[in-house]
């Protein structure tokens, strides 16, 4: 079957076809499984809390309501909520930022110079420095590549606190960075965390 490119009209299908909801599903999950991933660290409790996240996400989509954010923003949403449950129930820290963007080889990238490397090392410490609701709010706008309104259907916000959160938090980060390198590095860009 062909499905359609918006996913306003899948929802409106997924109402009341399975497998419309299905297609939603592959379109979302790798985002949805990603967000977790970086917010408990463990990959089974990822893979365990997108399946939740999806179950509930099928079970009130009668109720769901399009309010001109993209249904990648609920989906977040309900993620966000059940790993917040979840790091209650098990009164776990977030993962550290510089463990969650770690790479899988020891081994460095070639195309790396020193300098960016120990930028990014600089960056990183300051993000994991960070509120968890800030370093939350870094990785979905710079990893995840959210905007702001969307940012703000996950957070519980106004668009405009996140904008107000977001530019308090680079100005802080920039500030940090400015402080803790030698002039060379003063000028560091922000965000420096690659997906």
């Amino acid at each position: 079957m062909t499905w359609p490119e918006s996913d306003e009209a899948l929802v409106e299908l997924a109402r009341c076809d399975p497998e419309a909801f299905g297609e939603l599903y592959e379109r979302h999950v790798a985002r949805v499984y990603n967000y977790i991933y970086y917010r408990t660290g463990r990959r089974l409790d990822a893979e365990d809390l997108t399946a939740k996240t999806f179950l509930q996400a099928l079970a009130h989509l009668p109720r769901y309501r399009q309010q001109g954010v993209p249904i990648s923003a609920w989906f977040l949403r309900i993620a966000h909520n059940l790993v917040a449950n979840w790091h209650r129930d098990r009164k776990r820290q977030l993962v550290p930022l510089e463990e969650a963007y770690s790479t899988s080889s020891d081994e460095p990238d070639p195309s790396d110079s020193a300098a960016r490397q120990e930028e990014r090392q600089h960056l990183l410490a300051a993000i994991a420095r960070l509120p968890a609701e800030r370093q939350q709010l870094i990785m979905l706008r710079f990893v995840e590549g959210m905007h702001a309104a969307d940012i703000a259907v996950v957070m519980g916000r106004s668009e405009g606190a996140i904008k107000a959160l977001l530019h308090r938090t680079l100005t802080g980060l920039r500030k940090n960075l400015g402080e803790a390198t030698e002039p060379r590095h003063a000028h560091v860009a922000i965000p420096f965390v690659r997906r």
